[in-house]
């Protein structure tokens, strides 16, 4: 059981997914609602504040990327896409809205609450309003203020997602230290799986577009092939 009761807002229009969650759910002691439509999971989460979304991309009325957008106007929960849409375009651009997490369908159910584990340990840390001993990290001209969490590169505010946020300031705080993609994968998402690969290789491409100059010729984020990832003290 959750230490924590956490509040889930399921926004799927298939029955069987829905009633599968659903079940997941309340199998580890988790309060949730669900919503069919994109334009209802919207109010829902308006109203009833959920502590975590987790949300279908394919919805009769408006696309669950449209739903990400509107919510991130007003709100930083974190969302959870889970969609049969596999292609890296369809998870840069969900990423890309807001989305912290992209798992895809088919999935079971001990990846998806792996996923929600690490979600809750995220939502702890940051309730519990702590930082790390270093308040900032400074490499260059790249800056991460852990306490404000924002990262700034050559004085101009970055705008990273949350999920961006997160492996950045794990390679951050590792400087110099060749990250294994497992690690990262166990770290960030809370699971070791080969498959979650192309997961860490799309956030990692978009990471690399805002921090990088010439992403193709990285100076701060350097990829060890078959191995994984260093945050390169410049």
């Amino acid at each position: 059981m959750a230490e924590k009761s956490y509040s889930v807002l399921i926004v799927e229009d298939d029955p069987a997914v829905r009633n599968l969650v659903s079940t997941a759910l309340e199998s580890r002691g988790y309060q949730h609602t669900a919503a069919t439509t994109g334009k209802a999971a919207i109010a829902c989460a308006a109203t009833t504040t959920p502590d975590i979304m987790l949300l279908d991309l394919g919805l009769p009325d408006i696309d669950g990327v449209e739903v990400i957008k509107r919510v991130r106007t007003w709100s930083n929960m974190p969302i959870i896409v889970l969609s049969a849409r596999s292609d890296d375009s369809d998870k840069i651009e969900a990423l890309d809205a807001g989305a912290d997490d992209y798992i895809t369908k088919p999935f079971s159910v001990g990846e998806l609450l792996a996923r929600l584990r690490t979600t809750e340990r995220h939502l702890s840390y940051r309730s519990e309003n702590t930082a790390p001993q270093e308040s900032q990290f400074v490499n260059d001209s790249l800056i991460i203020d852990y306490a404000a969490a924002t990262v700034t590169l050559d004085g101009k505010e970055l705008h990273l997602t949350p999920m961006e946020y997160k492996l950045l300031c794990l390679l951050a705080q590792n400087v110099d230290r060749v990250l294994t993609h497992q690690y990262i994968l166990r770290e960030v998402w809370g699971t070791s799986q080969d498959g979650d690969l192309a997961s860490l290789r799309v956030f990692m491409g978009t990471l690399r577009k805002k921090i990088e100059t010439n992403p193709s010729r990285p100076r701060y984020i350097q990829t060890h092939v078959g191995v994984g990832y260093r945050m390169v003290r410049v």
